[in-house]
């Protein structure tokens, strides 16, 4: 769809932005659009101004806003070469939705996250090189300076875990009302869990933010120009994310069933699995043991039992919550956590806590253990060859189970309930709430009108997808963040950052991630150097230093030469400015006098003397040396100037010393019938006040005239 015309009232004020998610099995361009702060302030009334600036997708009807692109960019890290025709797509696309009067005025950002962390500090530096190049030659997006963040500065960039933790829990606090609802607005927390990692992102009780360690300063700023400023705690589990849970998991059971096997037995691998559905068989081998004997490393067969309860025994070790704590709090492996009043703090979880909740148990939204744990464990039970049935069914809209729920869904979803279910409970602390007269028949989705009859607030614990038709995702919380730093400043406030941006502290556990693309001059330099400035002879790289010194010589040979480049451009200025009236009018009364024909030399203000003026400065900085010649001034009569008469410059007015001309003498009050004083120095004037002049030598004046404006004057 074409982007929208400059007379459409719905761009009228608009601002867009570009955000690329880069992940680890493709990357996503979502546009997003907002009004210009400034207009929405003066639109809205004082009440209504205490709110974030309203953030939408990038298009009127909400349709081609994002865009999709297979595999994810860390697999182009050993050919950065077909990065343009990779990124081509999705730059297009973003061409094509915004305007293209304001592509200079719009962000982009591509922002990578777990593929591009797992590659080599090289190949890291070369893929954001690469990226950078392709937008700033094929776009007039925005994009940052470099820095030391990257090659685009903070456009083209490396993500850490915990801020898309801090990004989604700005998108969770925007969409669910938590920074701007009530008198006393109370934030929500976040959870995020993938296939290798799960955060958490909240906001600790006031009671423990004096105690709480490792917090991070999110700040925002509302239309009305207050900032506000929230300290929120983030961390990252990484390997306790569903997949590599799954995998681990798989480990400890081929390593128990070994060690219990006796070494004679030829009973067949068959392993029973009380994750998988009822008789459902699968081929399994251990993916991270690497010293475990061979026949440990042999595929291995699982069939599932489909028992729930036992699931959730044998996935609860994974959590390793017996780990050394170096602090006095921590939760899962010995990561640090403040503690979590969870009668205040209320929780938004996304991605797997929405895909095992609603997918396959229609169960999302407000979370109830119970009606969870019943689903869980009827579906467990089921027989496999059910399963598959209803799943077909299902892809013709009869089951129960929508189109887009795939056999990999099913086979996994027992393990993954049960993996929800254990960190939310056991490694989070999240209590099990059990009513035992009346959560038996509690259905899910009545949990939060239930809950606000007994006046208990919003639940502990959501999961959510969207809010309305827009969802949950990190990229929101970062759009929300550009569109808050747009908004002007009021006072003495300061301007907004990232969140990272506020961190100072080196021994903080949480930095954003740095990447060495400068090196890649040395890389790309020493090919073409001797053997002996190499690394390798001199035991250093001489790449850096050499650059830095031709800066430092730059500057300590241009360093006495900064009056003089001062008092030039100071003088050229002056100058330029005091003749340009003067000498338009000289041209001007000259024209009149010889017919139209001026042989005055061009002015350097002029389109032919313009390129000279330009170089004097510098002539003179170059030749600044050499001993200066004086200057001849022009011969002009010492007469008295009216004060009234304007200053002309000899160097921008000047006439020829043969001509001998006497201006006439002026009184400091004129006669109401004078001419201006500047029509005295114009040969018509002279020519009427009857003075003489005396005939001009061709010789040794720098005025030649023709022979007929020569004759006029002789006579």
């Amino acid at each position: 769809m074409p982007p929208p015309t400059a007379n459409d009232a719905w761009l009228a004020g608009r601002h867009f932005g570009v955000v690329i998610d880069a992940g680890s099995s493709g990357s996503r361009v979502q546009i997003y659009s907002w009004r210009d702060p400034k207009l929405a302030r003066l639109e809205n009334t004082s009440d209504d101004q205490r709110r974030l600036p309203a953030v939408d997708k990038g298009t009127r009807n909400g349709e081609g806003w994002y865009s999709k692109v297979e595999p994810g960019i860390s697999s182009f890290a050993d050919h950065t070469a077909d990065l343009p025709g990779y990124l081509r797509p999705l730059l297009s696309h973003a061409q094509e939705q915004v305007p293209p009067s304001l592509h200079s005025e719009t962000p982009i950002f591509l922002l990578a996250t777990a593929g591009m962390r797992l590659l080599t500090p090289e190949q890291q530096a070369e893929i954001l090189l690469e990226t950078c190049h392709f937008f700033s030659h094929h776009s007039h997006f925005k994009l940052d300076a470099p820095n030391e963040a990257g090659p685009c500065g903070a456009s083209v960039r490396i993500i850490t875990g915990e801020e898309e933790g801090l990004f989604g829990w700005i998108a969770v606090n925007y969409l669910m009302d938590g920074f701007t609802g009530g008198k006393t607005p109370t934030t929500y927390g976040f959870l995020d869990m993938g296939g290798a990692s799960t955060q958490i992102a909240f906001e600790p009780n006031s009671a423990h933010q004096d105690s709480a360690k490792s917090l991070v300063d999110v700040s925002l700023r509302l239309l009305n120009g207050e900032e506000i400023v929230h300290k929120v705690f983030v961390t990252t589990w990484l390997g306790y994310g569903t997949n590599q849970a799954r995998e681990r998991y798989v480990g400890d059971v081929l390593s128990e069933f070994e060690r219990s096997r006796p070494a004679d037995t030829t009973v067949a691998d068959l392993i029973e699995d009380p994750c998988l559905p009822k008789d459902l068989t699968l081929v399994e081998k251990p993916v991270h043991a690497w010293n475990a004997p061979d026949h440990l490393l042999q595929p291995h067969r699982l069939v599932g039992t489909g028992s729930f309860e036992q699931c959730l025994e044998k996935t609860s070790v994974l959590l390793n919550k017996n780990a050394p704590c170096p602090d006095t709090t921590c939760l899962m492996n010995g990561i640090y956590v403040p503690p979590i009043d969870f009668s205040v703090s209320h929780f938004i979880g996304v991605s797997e806590y929405w895909y095992s909740s609603d997918h396959v148990f229609n169960l999302g939204g407000a979370y109830d253990y119970v009606q969870y744990e019943r689903a869980a464990s009827n579906f467990c039970s089921r027989n496999w060859v059910d399963i598959v049935a209803e799943h077909d069914r299902s892809r013709t809209a009869e089951g129960n189970w929508g189109p887009n729920v795939e056999i990999s869904r099913l086979q996994m979803q027992c393990f993954k309930a049960a993996w929800i279910a254990n960190v939310l409970h056991e490694g989070i602390g999240m209590p099990r709430i059990v009513d035992p007269g009346g959560n038996g028949t509690t259905h899910g989705e009545r949990v939060a009108e239930e809950a606000d009859k007994k006046g208990l607030g919003p639940p502990t614990f959501q999961s959510v997808d969207t809010v309305g038709d827009i969802a949950i995702s990190w990229t929101l919380g970062k759009m929300v963040l550009e569109a808050s730093k747009e908004v002007p400043v009021v006072g003495t406030g300061r301007p907004i950052g990232d969140p990272l941006d506020h961190i100072v502290d080196t021994d903080h556990p949480i930095q954003p991630i740095r990447i060495p693309w400068m090196s890649l001059l040395e890389d790309k330099i020493t090919p073409h150097l001797p053997s002996s400035l190499t690394r390798s002879s001199l035991g250093f790289s001489p790449i850096i230093p050499l650059f830095w010194m031709m800066v430092f010589i730059a500057v300590l040979l241009s360093y006495p030469l900064r009056r003089r480049l001062r008092t030039n451009c100071l003088r050229s200025i002056r100058l330029l400015s005091r003749s340009n009236d003067a000498t338009d009018l000289y041209n001007m009364e000259e024209a009149k006098t010889f017919g139209g024909f001026s042989s005055r030399p061009p002015s350097p203000t002029s389109s032919a003397g313009k390129s000279i003026s330009w170089f004097k400065p510098f002539r003179r900085i170059l030749s600044s040396g050499a001993k200066a010649q004086p200057r001849r001034s022009p011969s002009i009569p010492s007469s008295p100037v009216s004060p009234s008469a304007p200053r002309m410059s000899p160097r921008s007015y000047s006439f020829p010393s043969a001509l001998n001309i006497a201006p006439p003498s002026r009184s400091s009050s004129p006669s109401p019938g004078a001419a201006p004083a500047d029509e005295y120095y114009s040969p018509r004037r002279i020519s009427q006040s009857g003075l003489a002049a005396r005939p001009m030598s061709r010789v040794n004046s720098s005025l030649h005239l023709s022979d007929t404006y020569q004759k006029e004057y002789e006579e």
